[in-house]
């Protein structure tokens, strides 16, 4: 079972316990603290209203569990936190900036685990990400969220209404959280699978956005194998835990669950991105045929203006040589003797013809005609 823990400092405040089925404290505008229960024997049994009232009741029933839920804590809430449950400056650091990848770090006997959360919206076709800190002590559990999602009033409600579970302490609480959040990739896995037949079909119609949307998909399966790669490496660390700790054969069972589950994602993501770089590739080798056959189309057309050009020229040519004769005999000169010349017309007429036909065998013989 789990210890209580005893670096915690007490306070002096009173609190008043509450029965077992006190409802959640109502969210207030000017605290970053969603929920805060204590737990025993999988029930709850207090929802303090300030960390210190939360110490206090764990000093007091010795084998409780608190569970508290932060959603955008200030760095002055986390730090009063650092000082409360004597949490390592280091994970408070992180847990302030946000903004890391998945892993996980111990603490002497706290646990510090950040979760990406993924979530597929379909309205614009995009994977957005969310980012969950965790400390995990021997008796307590403080979850940071960053973002909307995941839900962890939903997580909480389940080990509520599973009591069994949830008295096995705050490893159960971060196998359940762990759980919903790899639960929830299933959705992205699929919509990003749908997502990649859409593209093989812009491929093959030609859609010239297509290589921007092979480009953006590719970095949001990036980003998503980011998100769950560490998760198995995270799973193995967990799981070794319990070799030293009796009576964990079902969280061991439930961690080896999930960390399947997180195989599956991982598998099927490398295998979304293998198939990324082959569509590319494809689409590159079409783009390079369409171009081909665009220059190739080309050419045929300048060609084909060449041989209209060719033409036009031989017969302006043709017709061009009767004219030099009609204009150089068209000049009416009294000093001009064939005008006087009895064969002058017939002899005019056979130079034209003379001419005309010549130049129409040399065109011809050239192929400009």
């Amino acid at each position: 079972m789990v210890r209580g823990i005893t670096s915690v400092r007490p306070s002096n405040r009173p609190i008043t316990p509450a029965p077992e089925t006190v409802e959640p404290e109502p969210f207030e505008p000017h605290t970053s603290m969603v929920d805060n229960a204590v737990y025993r024997h999988g029930k709850r049994v207090l929802s303090p209203s300030t960390p210190a009232e939360t110490i206090a009741a764990l000093n007091r029933s010795p084998g409780s569990l608190a569970w508290i839920g932060l959603y955008r804590p200030s760095a002055d809430e986390l730090v009063e936190m650092e000082n409360d449950f004597d949490l390592h400056p280091l994970a408070i650091e992180d847990a302030v900036g946000a903004h890391q990848r998945p892993k996980l770090e111990r603490y002497g006997e706290v646990f510090f685990v950040v979760l990406r959360a993924a979530q597929y919206v379909d309205e614009r076709e995009e994977v957005e990400f969310g980012e969950l800190h965790l400390f995990v002590g021997p008796n307590f559990v403080i979850s940071v969220r960053h973002s909307e999602s995941p839900d962890l009033s939903v997580v909480r409600r389940r080990m509520e209404n599973d009591p069994d579970l949830l008295s096995l302490g705050p490893i159960a609480v971060l196998y359940a959280i762990m759980d919903a959040v790899v639960d929830q990739y299933a959705p992205v896995v699929a919509g990003l699978e749908t997502d990649i037949d859409q593209i093989e079909t812009q491929v093959f119609e030609g859609d010239p956005a297509v290589s921007r949307r092979i480009y953006e998909l590719s970095q949001e399966v990036l980003d998503f194998q980011r998100a769950t790669l560490p998760l198995t490496g995270m799973l193995e660390a967990l799981r070794s835990q319990f070799d030293q700790v009796e009576g964990t054969l079902e969280l061991k069972r439930a961690f080896r669950d999930v960390a399947d589950h997180v195989s599956v994602v991982n598998d099927r993501v490398d295998g979304y991105r293998q198939t990324l770089r082959e569509i590319l590739t494809v689409n590159a080798t079409l783009v390079a045929q369409r171009q081909n056959e665009d220059m190739k189309k080309l050419a045929e057309t300048s060609n084909h203006q060449n041989d209209e050009v060719k033409k036009i020229s031989a017969w302006a040519a043709i017709f061009f040589a009767p004219t030099v004769v009609t204009g150089i005999y068209g000049m009416n000169f009294d000093n001009m003797p064939e005008l006087h010349f009895a064969w002058g017309y017939p002899a005019a007429i056979g130079l034209m013809v003379a001419l005309s036909v010549g130049l129409y065998v040399m065109f011809k013989k050239r192929g400009w005609l």
